[in-house]
């Protein structure tokens, strides 16, 4: 009977600890699933990279805002980023989740646009995400489907270009601001293979203050080498997710590319053949539609300061 008795015990006490986990469980997805993934927020970093003697520069970094219809929350937090009277907006790509997003969208970055502003594609600005395993997420840098659903981005684009950003897909261009020439070099998204590094415009006369900054969606190291070798001071990226569901204390278990997991969100240095660049990964604004989770990792964007190097 003892032993009986004994076996009961056990057997409640396992069930009473599987009950517990599987609450915990359910606990921690749904407040990934409702709450954290609508927990928006600024991250603000000062990144002293411009020529001695410049006035401050504010950026406004924008990624993976992987719009969709119906957003309320992320619209009107979007609009209230206008607020922060950034000098540039950077858009490094992922704009939508969905085919009917692109009016919802630019309503909510319509008093952003009036700032001005360069942006790159994203994978999911060319094509819509499909419904698979989350865990495949997981396994290494994901995969484009076979025929993914094409999304409008020529019309996203188009307004984008239309408000006076510029568009860096594999181009180079400059503007000038504040007193300092911005030489920028984007590429396509590294992620599709669809990079083609076209260097930094022709150096300014001598003399004139100037920053050249590197622009990418997914910060694939092949594409930060060719903008550290090429003269980068400055490299924005975006595409991680933060690693999107992270372990608290620790950090993302995954990039989605080859960056170290460590590097996958905030400010960190790059260096490659002796040179150092500071480069600034954004966690991202929003999730997959099919995935619409984050855990120990925030939707941000981020509002870089940039001063004068010592």
């Amino acid at each position: 009977m003892a032993a009986d008795s004994a076996l009961g015990t056990a057997l409640r006490s396992a069930a009473w600890i599987a009950g517990g986990t599987a609450a915990a469980g359910a606990a921690a997805l749904g407040y990934a699933s409702l709450i954290e993934r609508n927990l928006f927020g600024v991250r603000t970093e000062t990144v002293p990279v411009l020529p001695p003697g410049s006035a401050p520069l504010r950026v406004l970094h924008l990624s993976d805002i992987h719009f969709v219809p119906n957003q309320n929350i992320k619209t009107r937090w979007l609009q209230s980023l206008a607020e922060l009277e950034p000098d540039l907006v950077v858009n490094t790509g992922d704009n939508l989740s969905h085919r009917d997003a692109v009016p919802p969208l630019l309503d909510a970055l319509k008093p952003l646009l009036r700032f001005p502003g360069v942006y790159v594609p994203g994978s999911n600005d060319y094509y819509g995400p499909k419904l698979k395993s989350p865990f495949t997420y997981f396994t290494g840098p994901s995969k484009l489907s076979s025929e993914p659903p094409a999304l409008p981005f020529g019309e996203l684009f188009g307004a984008f270009e239309d408000a006076g950003w510029a568009g860096l897909t594999n181009r180079r261009d400059s503007m000038a601001l504040g007193g300092v020439r911005l030489d920028f070099s984007g590429v396509d998204d590294p992620h599709l293979d669809r990079d083609v590094y076209p260097g930094f415009p022709e150096p300014a006369a001598e003399g004139t203050p100037a920053l050249r900054i590197g622009v990418a969606h997914a910060p694939y190291q092949r594409v930060l080498n060719y903008f550290t070798d090429g003269g980068a001071e400055l490299i924005l990226a975006g595409h991680t997710h933060g690693g999107q569901v992270c372990v608290p204390f620790y950090g993302a278990l995954v990039s989605n590319c080859d960056l170290p997991t460590w590097r996958a969100k905030g400010v960190s240095m790059w260096e490659h053949n002796g040179r150092k660049v500071p480069m600034n990964v954004s966690a991202g604004i929003g999730t997959s539609r099919f995935a619409p989770v984050r855990f120990a990792c925030r939707p941000e964007a981020v509002l870089l300061t940039l001063t004068p190097r010592a």
